[in-house]
């Protein structure tokens, strides 16, 4: 599973979403004694659904034809509620999937749980590493059953939605950067009205749509997996529900691993997590056009970073006056653009429907950017996971409801990083006028029985900044940190790096770690 670059559009005529896996709040409150009355109903409740979830076990079969899941990889449920402070009231099902380990009997060391990010990903596509003999994953799947799961809200897991599929992916948008305050009262309109409508089409759901609902899901699903304790791979915004849950749950951490962590800091979550984002995108991105640069010779595109950024700014005002194929406007340029910030694995191909473009080819960056709107289960995928994302962002966390201070910080920044600010800005919008009770972020920190945590992370990351990994690694006591030095692609474990993978190994196969935290030299450069 790509940990999720997720390219879609907010609202019906006008934002882009960016493929933030993250985005940004304000300073929380300290907890009252009615919050923690609450969080005290809520772990008696989720207490009660996990004992539930041990009696009744998963009831494995082979999974639907239509999921892409084929043998042996089984599929089943788990039943949650929806809000743990009332545990017997409405109930939901989650899907979840496995494959059992490789190796021996003897080998097994139990469940490896997977979330790829988001919020909005779905994780059953973990199983398939084992399927496709993923070299970088042979070793530990010999001891460990994979385990995949739809968190809440996602996919197969009861679903939500914010606004019509197809409307959703509908192209072209308007340019994120707004030109006049007109713009600017456009986009907060959509915005609202994208707020407006996952209350209307989802707002049963939308006040427990919460990272730590979502952990206290991923407990019930440890207990009918039958494990005591969960060993867990985070990724992403995977690394936050894992630092919620090992918070929460500490003493039922055997192994943990979190690849590209997002900065768990309360005053972090989530509307600073955005900002931070922007300035380190745009780091990203000079890194993509340094590395075009340097190989001219298969692109065409210019010697210099300076060079191919005027291309740039030159495709993006040709898409603007005029939309590429009537559908490829500014926005969808960024929503294409924006995966060579992510994963080096999009350098190659980017570069190359951005060089076929400028020697007359059209019809390739058509093709790769604009929505294909016969594709309605795609469509229904790519809303299903903005909504998610928007839902589990805004209800985690208070955020500015003054339009002055989004524009103010977003105006400032997009000064000396506009290749995403704006259009992050408008993704994240909905949540100033959101319509249901925003919570406080939990204070992540070491609790009893959490072992030591892995950290892997790269010092370039556009989507979770580097300073997240040193964060965390304060936080968890114990955990040790290893940093790929140079490199920023997003997700580091599922790369080759023979200074990292057998780490990752060592450590989920034995719990051994080093002495101290390690620097790597970063995985190859991606070739033309």
């Amino acid at each position: 599973m790509r940990r999720k670059s997720r390219v879609a559009a907010l609202g019906s005529a006008g934002a882009l979403v960016t493929a933030t896996l993250i985005a940004g709040a304000v300073s929380a409150p300290a907890a009252s004694a009615n919050n923690r009355q609450g969080q005290d109903r809520e772990a008696r409740g989720a207490a009660i659904a996990a004992a539930r979830a041990a009696k009744a076990g998963i009831d494995w079969q082979d999974c639907p034809a239509d999921w892409g899941l084929a043998k042996p990889i089984q599929c089943g449920w788990v039943t949650v509620p929806v809000d743990y402070a009332k545990p017997f009231g409405k109930q939901i099902k989650l899907a979840v999937d496995r494959i059992g380990n490789t190796g021996t009997p003897q080998e097994r060391q139990g469940a490896l749980v997977y979330n790829p990010g988001g919020p909005g990903g779905s994780g059953l596509r973990f199983p398939t590493r084992v399927t496709n003999k993923s070299a970088v994953w042979v070793n530990v799947a010999k001891a460990y059953d994979f385990v995949g799961f739809d968190p809440r809200g996602v996919g197969h897991s009861a679903p939500i939605s914010c606004i019509d599929p197809q409307e959703f992916v509908k192209a072209p948008k308007a340019d994120p950067v707004p030109d006049s305050e007109a713009d600017k009262l456009a986009q907060r309109k959509l915005a609202r009205e994208y707020a407006d409508g996952c209350y209307e089409r989802s707002g049963a759901m939308l006040p427990h749509m919460t990272t730590p609902n979502t952990a206290r899901d991923l407990d019930v699903i440890r207990a009918a997996l039958g494990e005591k304790k969960i060993n867990y791979l985070g990724v992403s915004y995977g690394t936050y529900l894992g630092a919620v849950y090992g918070t929460l749950f500490p003493g039922h951490v055997r192994r943990m691993v979190v690849d590209s962590v997002v900065n768990p800091a309360r005053d972090n979550i989530w509307y600073q997590a955005n900002l931070n984002q922007d300035v380190a995108f745009e780091g990203r991105w000079k890194d993509w056009e340094d590395w075009v640069a340097k190989n001219d010779a298969a692109f065409h595109l210019g010697t210099t970073r300076d060079a191919v950024q005027a291309k740039w700014l030159q495709l993006r005002a040709t898409a603007k006056k005029n939309p590429i194929g009537g559908v490829v406007g500014p926005a969808e340029l960024i929503g294409f653009f924006q995966s060579a910030p992510y994963y080096d694995s999009a350098w190659v191909p980017i570069a190359t429907v951005f060089s076929k473009y400028v020697a007359g080819d059209t019809q390739a960056l058509v093709d790769a950017a604009a929505p294909d709107m016969s594709d309605t289960a795609g469509n229904i995928a790519s809303e299903n996971g903005n909504a998610v994302y928007t839902a589990v962002e805004c209800t985690d966390a208070k955020w500015p409801t003054s339009w002055q201070r989004w524009d103010r910080d977003n105006t400032r920044l997009n000064k000396d990083y506009p290749f995403m600010t704006w259009a992050n800005a408008w993704m994240n919008l909905p949540c100033a006028t959101w319509p249901v009770k925003q919570r406080t972020p939990v204070d992540v920190k070491t609790g009893p029985g959490l072992p030591q945590v892995l950290i892997v992370q790269s010092t370039n990351d556009a989507a979770t900044p580097y300073e997240g990994a040193v964060e965390l690694h304060k936080r968890f006591k114990g955990s040790r940190l290893i940093t790929e030095k140079g490199a920023g692609s997003h997700g580091v474990t599922g790369l080759v790096n023979p200074c990292i993978n057998p780490r990752v190994d060592a450590y989920l196969l034995t719990g051994k770690v080093d002495d101290a935290d390690v620097t790597c030299t970063p995985h190859a450069t991606p070739q033309p």
